[in-house]
C-alpha cells in the first residue's frame, strides 16, 4: 500500500506504546496507561475488523466460580492462591463496572444456580459441606456470604431429577458486545488510536526500538504489549504458552 507523506506522519508516527490486540485485555491495558499517563501516545493494532478473539465470544458471565469449581481449583492451587484469584476476579469486575457503568454493559446480578442431579449425590454432599468454608473465604472480599442451599427452586423452576441446588446470589451477566463497543469508544475518547484489519506479522528491534511489521506498514514504538492471549505464539514462538480449549 502506497502511503502519502501526511498518512505516514499522522498514522505511522512513532508511539510510546504499541498494543497488539484490541480485546478486553488490550483495551484495558491501553485505558489504564492513558489515564495514568495522559501524554502517552498509544496505538492498538487489531487483526480483525472487530476484536477477533474470545472477548466477544464468551458466555457473558460475571462470576467467580461455583462451589464445585472452587473445590477443584483449591485442590490444584491451594486456599491462599484461590482467595487471591477470587479477589482479582471480583475487583476486576468492579473496576469494569466503574469505568463503563452497569447500564452500558447491561450488567444484571440475577444470581446463579448449580444443579446436582440425583446421580450427583456424592458431589452434592461434598459441595454442601463446603458452603461454610467458601462463604468464610469470600466474605472478606465481597462483604457478605454468597452461597446457600436453595432446594425450593427445584419445584419453582420445574426441574425433574434434580437432587439439590446451591445458589450464588452474586453471579451476574453482562452483554459482551456492548461492553467491547463501550471500551472501544472510551479508549478513542481518551485519544488512543485503534487500527482494525491490521494484522501484525512480526515484532523486531530496529535501531534499539521495537518495530511492529504489518501489511499496511511498520509501526515503531518505545514499548510493545502483546495481548493476543491464545494467539501469542504466532508473534513470540519461544514463549511456553499453550492455549486451553474454550467452548461456548
Amino acid at each position: 500500500m502506497e502511503l502519502s507523506f501526511w498518512e505516514k506522519e499522522t498514522y505511522f508516527a512513532p508511539a510510546d506504546v504499541a498494543i497488539i490486540g484490541s480485546g478486553i485485555v488490550g483495551l484495558n491495558a491501553a485505558i489504564h496507561l492513558k489515564t495514568s499517563s495522559p501524554k502517552l501516545k498509544i496505538a492498538i493494532l487489531e487483526s480483525g475488523f472487530l476484536p477477533s478473539g474470545a472477548s466477544t465470544k464468551n458466555a457473558g458471565f460475571a462470576c467467580f466460580g461455583s462451589i464445585s469449581e472452587l473445590i477443584e481449583q483449591e485442590s490444584i492451587c491451594g486456599t491462599d492462591v484461590l482467595a487471591e484469584l477470587i479477589e482479582k476476579r471480583w475487583k476486576g469486575l468492579q473496576k469494569l463496572r466503574g469505568i463503563l457503568g452497569d447500564d452500558i454493559i447491561d450488567y444484571r446480578q440475577l444470581g446463579g444456580f448449580e444443579l446436582f442431579k440425583t446421580y450427583d449425590k456424592i458431589l452434592s454432599t461434598d459441595c454442601v459441606v463446603k458452603i461454610e468454608h467458601y462463604n468464610k473465604l469470600i466474605q472478606p472480599i465481597i462483604g457478605s456470604e454468597a452461597f446457600k442451599v436453595n432446594n425450593g427452586k427445584i419445584k419453582a423452576f420445574g426441574f425433574n431429577g434434580v437432587e439439590s441446588i446451591i445458589e450464588n446470589r452474586y453471579e451476574a451477566q453482562i452483554d459482551t458486545g456492548k461492553m467491547m463497543f463501550a471500551l472501544i469508544q472510551y479508549a478513542q475518547q481518551l485519544g488512543i488510536s485503534i487500527f482494525n484489519s491490521c494484522e501484525v506479522e512480526e515484532i523486531s528491534i530496529d535501531e534499539n526500538r521495537p518495530s511492529v511489521k504489518t501489511r499496511q506498514g511498520n509501526f515503531r514504538s518505545n514499548k510493545v504489549i502483546v495481548t493476543t492471549n491464545a494467539f501469542v505464539n504466532k508473534l513470540i514462538p519461544d514463549l511456553d504458552v499453550t492455549p486451553g480449549r474454550g467452548q461456548v
